[in-house]
């Protein structure tokens, strides 16, 4: 039973009341795990392609890139905290009077602390903090080496001084050249040109916090002209943030919705499968998505980005048969040897099983049934081979009608506690490093609506702590996962070189955050 005040808070956030009531039906029932049937591997389900073959996806591609509306979609709204919790728990647990920095990782077991002191010299910020600490402190350089470390990143992750916990990782010195430091929020602008313009034009779509939109306003104000003069190319950057419709309840301990300290209730972010909104928006042919974090210096970027034009290659060779199908499944004179090359593609191309009554249907419900497998969105996803990384994978998974699909599953979406699955997971051969381009219109040239190829089962369900207290959270599908499970999906294998996130400030120290002297 919802009270009048908790009417108007649902009614404010635009959402009803029975939305409400589904996110604690489905918080109370639990999650709904996948059913991996196996992992997706090279020739089944993933596909990879000689040189000959790149090159010729590429120049297909570029063929046709100056024709199509292009959009480069960044989730880029999560602050930098993570990066730098080995910090915060250094700065609290250090004492310089009484110990060394060997002797506090040993004791802490913290192999991090001594790769980030050892390397702070080649860290992109690294002048930017000594220069503070000077102007802050004209004692500084007489303190002792461990006083000044502990000053240094003191200044680092002060929100009142640098801020670099509070700013999202796009805003942070992620590299350093002659000329000075570049957030990844630049290096992705640069990254634009090298694959997602068109005519000289670049479109890229930022999802950001609230928080920080003035600052990445401000940035680009101070970086726009130089950067549009040394590229020749016209930015038009967008931002969004996630929408509050988007957000989830969540329960208390007692299984009773879990209210603020003034009665309300707690609405939370739902994940990146909230994003899907803010990609909906996007009226584009192609849409890239990559993560902010992801992101290497210019030279290795040029090498690297190649990769990019192979997806949209397959995207585009793909969509063009797709588009020339659905045309043909519109006119009178269709042939039964016609469905037969349809269903043929339909299988061994889009890797979408056929039903095992396919040839029993009628005609025209053979022509129903291709038209909705084929009038679809269609992505083609980047997959790089297995190397121990955290995150999702491609995998053949079983929905509860007992249809089979290929996806990108979560670990969270998978139930260890069965040995089949676990032994399908320990048999896979890619992960996904959330590399994809993406086809969100039809073959008419309409947009489709994302909302309506999403997987609601496939929603997460997490223990959380707020305010001391135990929740159980709700986050939506994720965004490349349940969010496109009822998309069509090609999986290409990539070199590991493409993936380069930073989830410790350490990360920066790779040779891939490094330039090249």
């Amino acid at each position: 039973m919802f009270s009048e005040k908790d009417l108007k808070q649902i009614h404010d956030k635009g959402i009803t009341v029975d939305q409400v009531n589904a996110q604690v039906t489905r918080l109370k029932n639990g999650m709904s795990y996948s059913d991996l049937l196996s992992a997706a591997t090279i020739g089944k389900g993933v596909e990879s392609y000689n040189t000959n073959e790149i090159d010729e996806f590429i120049r297909l591609y570029e063929a046709k890139q100056n024709d199509l509306s292009i959009v480069k979609f960044v989730p880029a709204s999560g602050a930098a905290t993570r990066m730098f919790k080995f910090l915060f728990k250094f700065l609290k647990g250090f004492n310089p009077k009484e110990e060394t920095i060997s002797s506090y990782a040993e004791r802490h077991n913290d192999d991090l602390i001594l790769q980030f002191v050892n390397n702070f010299e080649n860290f992109p910020f690294y002048q930017e903090v000594v220069a503070k600490a000077k102007a802050l402190d004209i004692n500084f350089e007489v303190l002792s080496d461990n006083d000044k470390l502990v000053r240094m990143v003191s200044i680092m992750l002060d929100d009142e001084i640098l801020k670099y916990s509070f700013l999202p990782k796009g805003l942070l010195p992620f590299h350093k050249y002659k000329n000075g430091t570049v957030t990844a929020f630049q290096e992705h602008l640069f990254e634009s040109t090298l694959y997602a313009s068109s005519n000289d034009k670049a479109n890229l779509h930022f999802t950001i916090s609230k928080k920080h939109h003035a600052y990445f306003i401000d940035l680009l104000n101070k970086i726009r002209k130089t950067l549009e003069t040394n590229t020749n190319t016209h930015f038009n950057v967008s931002f969004s943030y996630q929408k509050e419709a988007t957000e989830t309840v969540a329960l208390a301990k007692n299984g009773k919705v879990y209210r603020n300290e003034d009665d309300s209730i707690l609405f939370r972010p739902a994940g990146h499968g909230a994003l899907l909104e803010n990609l909906n928006d996007l009226n584009h042919d192609f849409i890239f998505i990559k993560n902010i974090d992801n992101i290497v210096v210019a030279d290795r970027n040029i090498e690297v980005s190649s990769f990019k034009k192979l997806l949209a290659g397959v995207l585009f060779e793909t969509q063009e048969k797709v588009f020339a199908f659905l045309h043909k499944l519109d006119e009178a004179g269709i042939t039964e040897s016609d469905l037969k090359v349809m269903v043929l593609f339909l299988r061994y191309r889009l890797n979408v099983p056929i039903e095992i009554h396919f040839d029993a249907l009628s005609k025209q419900k053979k022509i129903d049934y291709l038209k909705d497998k084929f009038n679809r969105p269609l992505r083609v996803c980047g997959m790089v081979k297995n190397q121990g990384e955290p995150g999702g994978g491609p995998f053949w998974v079983k929905n509860k009608s007992g249809n089979v699909s290929l996806q990108i599953v979560e670990f969270a979406q998978i139930d260890f506690r069965r040995k089949s699955q676990q032994e399908i997971v320990y048999k896979a051969t890619h992960f996904n490093p959330t590399d994809l381009v993406c086809g969100v219109k039809n073959y008419k040239g309409e947009k489709f609506d994302l909302r309506n190829f999403v997987d609601p089962e496939a929603a997460f369900i997490t223990l959380k702590t707020h305010n001391g207290s135990e929740i159980k959270a709700l986050e939506l599908p994720g965004l490349w996962n349940g969010s496109m499970a009822y998309w069509n999906s090609i999986f290409v294998e990539v070199p590991l070189e493409t993936f380069n996130p930073v989830k410790t400030v350490n990360d920066l120290l790779k040779p891939e955050h490094q330039p090249l002297i």
